[in-house]
């Protein structure tokens, strides 16, 4: 904010007002371009020009000088007296030449004052002062007409001495403004440091999303390239077996081709030969001559010899060269063949059987569980089983597998027999045995996903629960583990199947597949292992 002491030394001393356009007289002085023009052309007459400030006397008419760092430094004044304005719009009420910004409003006086009138104005204590405003009657009471001094905490209302003593607020306990303003600005600092935490637990939310938003993208994105090779690599095996067939087709067709036209030719051959017997025994059978007749040899010696001995051969029908009635379809069909071999050849390039299920550890099992013969099923029964109680056996309906996993991919499913309370997942072997703290999910050492008896659907770690949609309807589900990327998931085996939850971490220790049966039967359908296939 521009000071009064910098406004009065930028004052023309000629208009009295801050500089328009300044320019300087050899002596040094600075006025308005107009102002010093009026007053030099007043000293035409006079034969002699003077400064008006300091009377120096020139001959001449005195050449207008213009001062470019004054210009700069009024510019910059104009620019801040209207950025005050702008900010305020408030103006000095006694700077009555030009708008000057008001710095602070007196409330008994009702009037803006400006740096220079703000130093001549009283210093008594009736004389309060703020900070500008044009609103200076709603700073006193409306029915005493008083300056608001005071703050009921009764009834939350700036009041006057007046109200006070004697109006409607008399004998409430009152504060002075600036402490009943203090004390609200604490509450609002407080209230200010609990929405900044809240906003940076807001911010911190966003950025974890945002980073899950990348990985899956990223995820997504590897994927999409993944099947995008691998139905490059059909086609182009497809396409590949397209011309071998296409080629062994074409070959066959030109050997066969060969072969029938070499056996027209030579029937064609025999054709004419027989047409040139028939014209002469028909001849013979026209002459009348019987000499001729008969010294003719034998009709039977027309006949073709490989015929007559074809006849004792094949019972009189002509013998025939490979007929190639059709194609070899064995050779054709064998290599369709390979086209079942590609897909088979993918389709174990991403799925391989694992060497070894998932069987159950029964010396683990709760002894209310019974564990079927097969290792596969977990039953809860009414009736304690006599089993010997180990530190390893779970109580509260647990079980985990023999095996224990350290890498690679692997899927594995279960079936619920009855539509009761279940949790399945996995855990380290180092899950507690006992209490609460056993449940698979409800530590650091287990992942799961449980359903409770009103049809409600969560996964817990940690004993953390996110809820899951409640329109889960399946009795079989789906559990993926990678291990080295740190993920375990679940699918509600669907059609089409569909994604429950991911948890991500990092896998310290061997994981083993863990059922909690509590009023139902779980059965593991089986267990495969995962590979990403290398296009």
């Amino acid at each position: 904010m521009a000071s009064a002491d910098l406004r009065e030394e930028l004052d023309c001393s000629i208009c009295l007002s801050t500089y328009t356009d300044p320019v300087m007289l050899r002596c040094g002085h600075n006025f308005c371009r107009v102002c010093i023009d009026r007053v030099l052309d007043t000293q035409d007459g006079s034969g002699v020009y003077s400064c008006p400030d300091c009377r120096e006397e020139f001959q001449e008419r005195p050449t207008l000088m213009r001062d470019f760092a004054l210009c700069k430094i009024v510019k910059n004044f104009r620019q801040t007296d209207q950025h005050q304005e702008e900010i305020t719009g408030i103006c000095c009420t006694y700077c009555v030449d030009s708008p000057v910004p008001a710095v602070r409003s007196c409330l008994l006086c009702e009037a803006s004052l400006c740096d220079k009138h703000l130093r001549a104005h009283s210093k008594s204590p009736e004389h309060i002062l703020s900070d500008p405003s044009t609103s200076l009657e709603e700073r006193k009471c409306s029915v005493h007409k008083k300056i608001l001094e005071y703050y009921c905490t009764e009834d939350a209302a700036c009041i006057c001495v007046s109200c006070s003593l004697a109006g409607e607020h008399r004998g409430h306990r009152v504060e002075m403004l600036d402490e009943a303003s203090e004390k609200k600005k604490k509450k609002m600092r407080n209230v200010l440091q609990k929405l900044i935490t809240k906003r940076k637990e807001t911010e911190e939310r966003v950025r974890s999303l945002e980073e899950r938003k990348r990985k899956t993208q990223e995820k997504a994105a590897g994927e999409a390239e993944r099947v995008t090779a691998l139905c490059t690599d059909i086609r182009r095996r497809v396409d590949d077996l397209e011309k071998k067939v296409l080629s062994e087709i074409s070959r066959q067709e030109k050997k066969e081709s060969l072969s029938l036209s070499a056996l027209i030719h030579q029937l064609e051959i025999k054709k004419d030969e027989l047409s040139r017997k028939m014209r002469h025994i028909e001849e013979l059978c026209n002459m009348t001559d019987p000499l001729t007749v008969l010294q003719e040899p034998d009709t039977g010696d027309l006949c073709d010899p490989e015929e007559e001995g074809g006849d004792e051969d094949t019972g009189g029908h002509d013998k025939q060269p490979h007929d190639g009635d059709d194609l070899d379809v064995a050779v054709i069909s064998h290599t369709l063949h390979t086209l079942c071999d590609v897909i088979s050849g993918i389709r174990s390039g991403i799925y391989v059987v694992s060497p070894a299920d998932i069987l159950l550890d029964i010396n683990t099992a709760d002894n209310y569980l019974l564990i079927s013969d097969d290792l596969k099923t977990a039953t809860k029964t009414q009736n304690k089983l006599n089993c010997p109680q180990t530190a390893e056996r779970f109580q509260d309906y647990q079980v985990m597998s023999r095996r224990g996993f350290t890498s690679g991919r692997y899927y594995w499913d279960v079936e619920i027999s009855r539509s009761g309370c279940w949790g399945v997942g996995m855990c380290y072997s180092g899950i507690e045995r006992r209490g609460r703290q056993s449940y698979i999910g409800y530590n650091n050492k287990s992942w799961s996903l449980w359903r409770y008896i009103n049809n409600q659907y969560l996964v817990v770690h940690s004993s953390k629960q996110i809820f899951l949609p409640d329109n889960i309807s399946s009795d079989r589900f789906r559990i993926c583990l990678d291990y080295e990327a740190g993920q375990l998931s679940f699918y509600e085996l669907c059609d089409p199947i569909r994604h429950l939850h991911t948890f991500t971490a990092t896998f310290s220790e061997p994981l083993h597949a863990a059922l909690c049966v509590c009023d139902c039967s779980i059965k593991i359908l089986g267990g495969s292992r995962k590979w990403k296939k290398s296009i």
